[in-house]
């Protein structure tokens, strides 16, 4: 299974170099790993302590992040080495200060994998939810490096819990200590033997946290709401944008509404705001001529705001649920905020336990939206209760990035 494993590997690098030449997100998955190794070689002296921290993506990124920040801070005599496994992660972070060095993730072949970890030689590794590389693992077992899965999420269907999953399992035994989400994943895992488990929770509910304490103010949202009622929509797919603009142009209501679409393309923006009736405004349009206040409706053209303008929402609708996943629901949930979704829920657990619980109102169709729409404009009390809901439920949820950092700190201070 290994040699079938690094074959697999090296021709899924030979075939992803071939298609990167007409699609330009494999193109950015593909050209950026090349410098991988020379930004590591740049940045990184054989003299250097190293904790390196390893996300798929963005959002596996946020859960890390809380993280690295504490360790950062407890550890500046160490350099931060981050690296991402997908475009949608390192295009938006490359140019950051979260992290000393920060570069692709080299695919797990041997010869990749020989390179990068002799040039980065960390110090301990740290790996976030899924990313689970047999090579990688094996390489820093072998050099005894203490290696960490934080926030892991783990199902029955998974191939590790399978009668053919031996390889997979294999490699978990390599990780010093897993960090699990729930208890169902740490039963999987002590079901095939893994005693280095335990449940401390999600690290995303820490970092939503810390995102109401900093400074969320936006000027062009304060001007363009102007105390109104303000209904934000995040992260919305054209499914979702369906809906959302049959409201728009039907409601009566005076609301202020924002919508941040999914996808950025110019010809797709220019058909939202074309199918508006209301005035309705780009962000990448705004000067101080502008009179935000005349306006109905915004369109966020732009990456990196809208976690902010979540502080502003009175209800909120997190796109996602009538097409390919659903995004961020904690990110306008932790402002105390109704969060509206699609019919699409199943599998992303803190929307299953908030439409339980009440916080997270699901909607299948315009007219349940428009019910929903309405009754929340209506009803200040049924908004509120809604918005504490969702608050609570976060609050409740916290603590694992400190549960994680004793192990972590116990690890590093071995090593001082």
């Amino acid at each position: 299974m290994y040699i079938l494993y690094n074959f697999i590997a090296v021709i899924a690098s030979v075939i992803l170099k071939g298609l990167a030449l007409v699609n330009t997100k494999l193109s950015l998955f593909v050209n950026g790993r090349k410098n991988s190794l020379s930004i590591i070689e740049k940045s990184i002296s054989k003299e250097d302590k190293v904790i390196w921290i390893h996300a798929a993506s963005l959002g596996e990124f946020e859960q890390g992040l809380p993280v690295l920040e504490q360790l950062k801070l407890s550890y500046p005599h160490y350099k931060t080495l981050l690296t991402f496994f997908s475009p949608s992660g390192y295009e938006v972070k490359k140019n950051s200060k979260v992290a000393d060095v920060i570069c692709y993730l080299p695919l797990d072949t041997k010869n990749n994998v020989k390179s990068f970890i002799k040039m980065a030689h960390p110090d301990i590794a740290i790996f976030i939810k899924y990313e689970i590389w047999p090579n990688y693992l094996a390489a820093l077992k072998n050099l005894n490096t203490p290696t960490f899965l934080i926030s892991a999420l783990f199902k029955k269907k998974q191939s590790y819990f399978k009668w053919y999953g031996h390889f997979m399992r294999k490699a978990l035994k390599n990780f010093t200590h897993i960090f699990v989400q729930n208890s169902m994943s740490s039963d999987l895992l002590k079901s095939i033997g893994l005693k280095n488990v335990t449940v401390a929770g999600d690290t995303r509910f820490d970092r939503v946290l810390e995102i109401t304490k900093r400074n969320n103010d936006l000027e062009f949202m304060k001007l363009f709401k102007d105390e109104q009622f303000c209904f934000v929509a995040g992260s919305t797919w054209p499914e979702d944008e369906k809906l959302l603009i049959d409201y728009i142009n039907q409601s009566k209501y005076a609301i202020k509404y924002v919508i941040a679409p999914h996808t950025m393309k110019a010809d797709h923006i220019k058909n939202i705001v074309s199918s508006i009736d209301k005035s309705v405004i780009c962000y990448s349009d705004l000067n101080e001529k502008v009179v935000l206040n005349d306006y109905d409706v915004i369109i966020i053209d732009t990456i990196g705001l809208l976690t902010k303008i979540y502080s502003y929402a009175d209800i909120a609708y997190v796109g996602g649920g009538f097409a390919t996943g659903l995004h961020n629901t904690l990110e306008p949930a932790v402002f105390e905020t109704p969060v509206i979704i699609g019919e699409k829920y199943e599998g992303f657990a803190e929307a299953e336990e908030l439409v339980t619980l009440g916080g997270i109102i699901s909607v299948n169709s315009f007219l349940e939206l428009k019910k929903q729409v309405d009754e929340f404009f209506n009803d200040n009390d049924k908004r509120e209760l809604t918005g504490q809901i969702n608050s609570k439920y976060i609050k409740e949820k916290a603590g694992a990035t400190p549960c994680i950092l004793n192990e972590l700190n116990s690890v590093l201070a071995t090593k001082n």
